[in-house]
């Protein structure tokens, strides 16, 4: 997660006209209770079928309904009944057909046994125990280190010659965004809170505040910085909230980010960024691949060192990125840089965040920019191309090959030209903050 170390001077990198204020947090439909936070290795994630069903309006018009449907509510009680388990909340999930609910479990009852009697169950359409995520940024801690400039390192400025991101839809699963930040105005075109309804934490909340900041802070308006696609559409969609615990971390379960995955699906997102990891969910993984049939490219965070699979890269098709010079367990995961990297921090305030949550941001950025130059491009052709023209970079941490923008939209365009590969591209000293 992100832990600030001090308020950088407006003006650090040059960025865009400012618009109109960030659009309200709005609370969620289906409210998580705090328990479910508190223990989630006590709750279970249950889908029961839920077919959508014609209705008629006052008007004579018919439409259809997604449910939850009377027999979806029935089956859902009985279920309870049957194996003693309360209903802690629910949602329909219309993209999938299945009405969907979180069951708190008997304080002697034993999780894993409880979801394999569930499974032979034909009333159930799945079961699986309610996952837990967490972002993948890491906290800056050397106050005096270079800054490894992305925007450099990326070739940015040479495809933003051809592309900003214009039209483009970006959904950010993530905490929730400053909207109001001078960098992000006009940059936000919905907010979705599915943790709570708590605005002011939504406004307040660190991460995805820096995910949003690298990917779509307004460019070349006199202060702050500049996004790598700043003319995107962003679709702001909280599913994670900050660890009591451990204030620098956030963290998700299956729950919540079933309904913003879904959300950002229905929304029409064209790419949706993934900056967390976790353990495998068959759930979350039949929402991905559905809204990957759709035609929504996603992008996802490589996960901590030594873990070797869970969400969202055992997801067939999901972009993979990792920061250079970790020893993850997606090794074929993209590589963009994912130390040192100046973003937003709610307030008005810009900071160094390092992890491969950013390394994941700016890489969606980049997915964006290549989605303006062909909108048809898939999630496999977009991977293709990445790999094929990344390029070796130099930076204080070391060399390494990261993804090239420019060139990537070179070959999506099929035509332009990219600064010589043989020219290294070299991160420039870090600025120095207000009270060093």
């Amino acid at each position: 997660m992100i832990r600030t170390v001090s308020s950088l001077l407006a003006g650090a990198i040059v960025a865009a006209l400012a618009a109109c204020a960030g659009v309200p947090a709005r609370p969620p439909a289906n409210a998580m209770p705090d328990t479910v936070r508190v223990a989630p290795e006590r709750h279970l994630v249950v889908t029961v079928h839920d077919a959508p069903r014609p209705k008629t309006s006052g008007y004579g018009h018919a439409f259809v309904s997604y449910g939850p449907s009377s027999a979806a509510r029935a089956t859902a009680a009985a279920l309870a009944t049957d194996y003693g388990l309360h209903e802690a909340a629910s949602w329909p999930i219309a993209l999938l057909g299945v009405h969907c609910i979180v069951y708190a479990i008997p304080p002697a009852a034993d999780p894993r046994d409880l979801v394999s009697r569930l499974t032979a169950d034909r009333r159930v359409e799945s079961a699986q125990p309610l996952a837990t995520f967490a972002t993948q940024a890491s906290a800056y801690n050397d106050p005096y280190a270079r800054l490894q400039s992305s925007l450099a390192l990326l070739n940015v400025a040479e495809a933003q010659q051809w592309s900003r991101g214009s039209g483009v839809r970006v959904a950010i699963v993530d905490t929730g965004v400053d909207a109001a930040h001078p960098d992000l105005q006009g940059r936000v075109a919905t907010t979705r809170n599915f943790v709570d309804a708590d605005a002011n934490a939504f406004a307040t909340d660190a991460h995805g505040t820096a995910v949003a900041g690298v990917i779509a802070a307004v460019a070349n308006n006199g202060i702050g910085i500049a996004g790598i696609a700043p003319d995107v559409r962003l679709l702001v969609h909280k599913a994670c909230w900050r660890d009591a615990a451990r204030p620098d971390a956030a963290v998700c379960n299956s729950f919540t980010l079933a309904q913003a995955i879904a959300a950002a699906i229905g929304g029409r997102a064209d790419v949706v960024n993934l900056s967390l990891a976790g353990p495998p969910d068959r759930l979350l993984a039949r929402i991905v691949a559905e809204g990957q049939r759709k035609g929504t490219v996603f992008v996802g965070a490589a996960p901590p060192d030594g873990a070797s699979s869970g969400f969202p890269g055992d997801v067939p098709g999901v972009v993979m990125v990792d920061a250079p010079g970790r020893r993850s367990g997606t090794p074929a995961a993209l590589v963009a840089p994912g130390r040192d990297v100046l973003t937003l921090v709610p307030g008005a305030h810009y900071d160094f965040a390092s992890g491969s949550s950013l390394a994941a941001a700016q890489t969606s950025a980049v997915v964006a920019l290549m989605l303006e130059a062909n909108p048809k491009l898939r999630a496999e052709e977009v991977a293709r191309l990445l790999t094929q023209t990344s390029h070796q970079v130099t930076s204080p941490s070391g060399r390494f090959v990261a993804i090239n923008a420019c060139a990537a939209l070179v070959a999506v365009r099929q035509e332009g030209r990219c600064p010589d590969p043989r020219e290294p591209s070299v991160a420039h000293d870090r600025p120095r903050t207000r009270n060093e």
